[in-house]
């Protein structure tokens, strides 16, 4: 074959098949020939503890949520979640968020619950379409539950004198420096009760029909391993992120992780356990009662669960 009949055929090659291979060049994320399935992890207590110590809060995620259902190609995102709860309006916010991109982008939300999904931490497992955990997970926690110290009977004895200044008879309710009263008590366990039936009412708009057993018991605060929440049709079934996506989407199926921002902050104070901060917070001189205070709250949240 001449060399002018070699670039005739080149010339008469069909587009489509010059594109493919084209594409064989590209990495295979890039390629578009495999299912891709995005993959946003969401783990820590929720809410900013502390300017130093930031837990999980919409401004903090929504960037990878929104790269994520930005993904070229997906199918669904993947959320993988493991988190004991905490505030309830950064919980609620993180799941409207959710759903909002959820319905805009028309793809399927899958939640995978690792150790926990707990209070707000369910919450937000309640924005997808469907809840996969572990055996051993632990699933539910459907209430509200706030805390304090009483510290006047340590300030008496230390001879401390408490001076408070306020203007509005209920600016200084519930100070922990204070005698507890009991109309304080009863205008907190009030606020408490209407978040806690917003909460409800959202567990029943996410799992509808799938709900089964006593309601005052499902809502009673209480939770339960990942079979019990199933039979509670609280989760849909085991399974881990690998094996579903996989196993639903086929053997290729490419699950980038969507990473959050870095930073020094974020390296600092991002990747610890709380028990690993109580530690360091203890070790640290001059270290901020505050600071220490919110890791020991942190580490308290978590040990309910067990952890």
């Amino acid at each position: 074959m001449s060399m002018s009949e070699t670039r005739t055929d080149a010339r008469e090659r069909p587009l489509g098949s010059t594109l493919r291979g084209l594409k064989r060049l590209l990495p295979p994320r890039f390629r578009g020939d495999a299912p891709v399935v995005p993959v946003v992890r969401l783990s820590g207590v929720i809410g900013a503890v502390t300017p130093l110590r930031p837990g999980m809060t919409l401004s903090g995620v929504a960037r990878m949520l929104e790269r994520a259902f930005s993904t070229r190609g997906a199918k669904a995102v993947a959320i993988v979640l493991n988190s004991p709860g905490g505030s309830p309006v950064q919980s609620h916010q993180i799941h409207g968020r959710i759903r909002q991109l959820a319905a805009e982008k028309k793809l399927p939300v899958l939640v995978f619950v690792e150790d926990v999904a707990a209070s707000g931490g369910y919450m937000i497992a309640c924005a997808g379409d469907e809840i996969f955990c572990d055996p051993s997970s632990i699933v539910g926690s459907i209430g509200v539950v706030g805390g304090s110290f009483g510290f006047q009977g340590l300030i008496e004895k230390l001879g401390i004198e408490r001076r408070l200044y306020t203007s509005g008879k209920n600016k200084a309710m519930l100070d922990p420096f204070l005698p507890e009263k009991a109309d304080d008590v009863a205008r907190l366990k009030a606020i408490q009760h209407e978040i806690h039936l917003l909460f409800i009412d959202l567990v029943k708009r996410s799992r509808g029909a799938k709900i089964k057993g006593d309601e005052d018991d499902l809502f009673s605060g209480a939770y339960w391993t990942g079979q019990k929440s199933i039979d509670l049709g609280l989760s849909d079934a085991i399974g881990d992120l690998r094996t579903v996506l996989r196993t639903r989407f086929g053997d290729k199926v490419k699950m980038p992780v969507i990473a959050p921002a870095t930073g020094i902050l974020s390296s600092l104070f991002g990747r610890r356990s709380a028990g690993m901060e109580v530690a360091s917070l203890l070790n640290m001189p001059g270290t901020l009662p505050d600071e220490l205070i919110s890791a020991l709250e942190a580490r308290a949240i978590w040990a309910r669960y067990g952890f």
